[in-house]
């Protein structure tokens, strides 16, 4: 295998009320996928809960956890042991009263080489994340890995070209996308659909303009009111769905050949046709007449 072909593990699944028994589940879908020849596994966004931002309860922080912490600190070590980067996303106690939606990075030796937090926080019905989680205010990050650098961003971040193209900017060859995302009871199957194209199409349309693989990785089952759909996919440095997975458990195997980002750079100059000298406005929160 070339050194620029490096093949990623997706895996989603359902969760349940009981933190070690997601735990559980989730190393034997990482275990599945490395036997599969996966050699980054990405995780789903808070594996080893519920979604439980579905409703505000003070209880769900007894959840939440250092990084690192036992949670990382195994994980960790089943990367060494499988020789594989892994990215874990979890709730991330940082200290009395603030917490965040985080993710660690652990690279194919068992190195925690970091964390995200995520930095775009949302608040609708059923997603109550703002009660729980404070905005990271680290910079947007890439993790230089030992099969790919890595630019981790978490779920309500994907609707934020800005976010995205910082990230790629920043060197990522692929930008990481852990999610939780679903259905609501009062949402008819067209509604659905078109929710779940945005959600495709604003993903891939990263991919597109940064020349960058992509990969987003969501949840399944069903969770109180929301109905996750699953979908996880990888898309080409021009927006091409390499893969993408049902509506059930799955580990989802895919190889990329990052060699592609360069020629789809020089065929594409996005990067080098943009007018960074025209680009202040885009600090203000709106632009008033």
């Amino acid at each position: 295998m070339s050194d620029k072909i490096v093949c990623l593990g997706l895996i989603q699944h359902s969760c349940n009320a009981n933190p070690s028994d997601n735990v559980e589940k989730a190393i034997s879908l990482v275990k599945r996928a490395a036997k599969k020849g996966a050699q980054i596994v990405f995780l789903q966004e808070l594996f080893n809960t519920t979604y439980f931002c579905q409703t505000v309860d003070d209880t769900h922080f007894s959840w939440a956890e250092p990084i690192p912490g036992a949670t990382v600190n195994r994980m960790a070590k089943l990367a060494r042991e499988l020789e594989i980067v892994l990215l874990v996303p979890l709730f991330e106690r940082r200290a009395a009263g603030i917490y965040h939606n985080s993710i660690a990075v652990i690279d194919a030796d068992g190195t925690i080489l970091g964390r995200y937090r995520k930095k775009h926080i949302p608040d609708d019905p059923s997603f109550y994340e703002k009660y729980y989680f404070t905005p990271g205010e680290d910079e947007y990050q890439v993790f230089d890995t030992k099969y790919a650098k890595i630019g981790p961003l978490i779920c309500w971040d994907q609707w934020y070209p800005e976010a995205a193209r910082i990230t790629a900017l920043k060197g990522a060859e692929i930008l990481v996308y852990p999610t939780a995302i679903g259905t609501l009871p009062e949402e008819d199957e067209e509604t659905a659909k078109e929710f779940f194209d945005a959600w495709q199409t604003i993903q891939r349309s990263h991919a597109i303009a940064n020349g960058c693989f992509v990969a987003s990785i969501n949840r399944v089952g069903e969770e109180n009111e929301v109905t996750f759909w699953g979908g996880s996919f990888v898309a080409g440095p021009f927006g091409q769905m390499l893969r993408q997975a049902g509506k059930e458990e799955q580990v989802l195997i895919t190889e990329v050949d990052l060699s592609k980002i360069e020629k789809q750079r020089q065929v594409w100059p996005f990067f080098r046709d943009r007018r960074i000298d025209t680009y202040g406005p885009i600090l203000k929160r709106f632009i008033d007449d």
